[in-house]
Parts: structure tokens; sequence; C-alpha cells
């Protein structure tokens, strides 16, 4: 018997069908269809660079100086250096919070690159707190150019507003991994800053480990009750410790 295998996947006998053959080959399809995905790992590579923090609104093209108030980023830096060892903030390993940005949000959404004015002419002045040029530049023009300020200036408002946070002790530089709730988490800043509300907060996670929290200000840099962002879901949160401590 001549068998046939058209272009569409059906299977014609030239004389009569012979039902046993087809049923094998559908039972082969099926079962290499049905093949379970591969299993993730536990832990996830820590998000990158310009995607730290999740903001529910969404990025749009807008005016210097057009935006409701401030997000001061706060990244956490040993989480971050997990998945990005061979980043210029990781080479040391003695950072906690670092700045990740001062952005400009709006209460639906958020502004992006609203000029191409230059930045700093020296970055490295802010490595400090921000131990990235890359992410200097980075933050400039997606976020700075959108305050309606220069580089400098702007560049002052966030070492302003970074120093007006005071990290809570058990935050400063643990020397091995805790767990904690996002809420005794946020309670931790309270008690360090008595002029924030928890509504001026939000904490971010990812895969159940601290990445970083947020904190949100008016155009003054005073506590501001956060809108549009995303607060970490997770009940219970590892925070890994500077190098040299114990996961």
């Amino acid at each position: 018997m001549n068998v046939r295998v058209g272009t569409a996947g059906v299977i014609s006998a030239m004389t009569r069908p012979n039902h046993t053959l087809f049923f094998l080959l559908l039972a082969l399809v099926l079962t290499v269809g049905c093949k379970s995905p591969p299993p993730t790992t536990q832990r996830q590579e820590a998000p990158s660079q310009t995607s730290r923090h999740s903001r529910r609104a969404r990025g749009t093209l807008g005016e210097p100086g057009d935006f409701d108030y401030y997000v001061l980023a706060l990244s956490w830096s040993p989480e971050f250096c997990h998945g990005h060892p061979d980043k210029p903030e990781c080479a040391s390993g003695r950072f906690g919070f670092v700045v990740h940005g001062l952005w400009p949000q709006n209460t639906d959404n958020y502004p992006e690159n609203c000029s191409t004015q230059p930045g700093l002419s020296d970055p490295t002045r802010m490595t400090d707190i921000m131990p990235d040029p890359g992410l200097v530049a980075h933050e400039w023009s997606t976020h700075g150019t959108c305050s309606g300020l220069d580089a400098d200036a702007y560049f002052d408002r966030v070492r302003q507003a970074f120093a007006s946070v005071k990290v809570p002790p058990r935050l400063a530089a643990p020397g091995r991994t805790f767990s904690i709730t996002p809420r005794d988490l946020k309670q931790e800043f309270l008690s360090a800053n008595p002029r924030l509300k928890e509504e001026n907060l939000a904490v971010s996670c990812g895969n159940n480990y601290l990445t970083g929290i947020s904190v949100c200000m008016d155009k003054q840099l005073q506590p501001r009750a956060c809108e549009g962002l995303r607060d970490c879901r997770a009940n219970v949160i590892k925070v890994p410790p500077v190098r040299g401590g114990e996961y």
C-alpha cells in the first residue's frame, strides 16, 4: 500500500485508510507537542540597570517641567549586583542603597526624553551616590531633561533629595541576609524618618528579594503620596547583605 503525507499533514491512502498508522502518528504528535517547558530557577536575575523599579503608568514624551511630583528611586545594590557583577557599582561591593534616579512623575504617566540638553561635563561627581557614570548619563537624558532644570541644578536636587532620607540602621550595611515583610521595611524607614508617612513609600522586590524603595516627593522635595507605583506584593522579602556578608 502506498501512503502519502500531504503538506497540511493529512494522511491519505491510495487504496484504503490505515487507521493503525494514523493513530500512531497522532499519538506521536501529541506527545511532542505536550512536553512541559523547562523549570525556572528559584531566583532569577535582578532587573536591568534601566528598569530596576516598576511603574504602573506608562512613559510618554513630555515637556520639560511639566509633571506632578518626583520619585526618588533608591536601588538595593547587593541584589542588583547579584545578577550584574560586572557593573561598575559592583566592583567594591560596599554599597547598600544607591540612587537609581529622581524621576518626574504624573499621576497617570511619566514623561521621558524631554530634550537634548547636555548632561554633566563630569558624571563622576555623582558616583558616590550613583556609582556608575553610565547610569548618571542615562538618568539625565531619560528623566532629568524632564525636570525643567539644567544638568547641574538637577543633580544638585538629586543629592538634596537623597540627603533628606535617612537609611534605617539595619539597612545601612547588613552583614548577612535577613527576611522582613514589605510593611515592616516601610515601618523601619518611617521610624528613621519621622516626617515620612507610609503613603510616601513604595517597596519593590523581585523573586522575593528586595530590589529597592521609592520615596515620593513634591517639586520642593517635601513628602507626597505616591501614585501610579507598584508596591511589592510578597508576604516576606529577603534582604541580601553587602559584600562580605552571608547569604
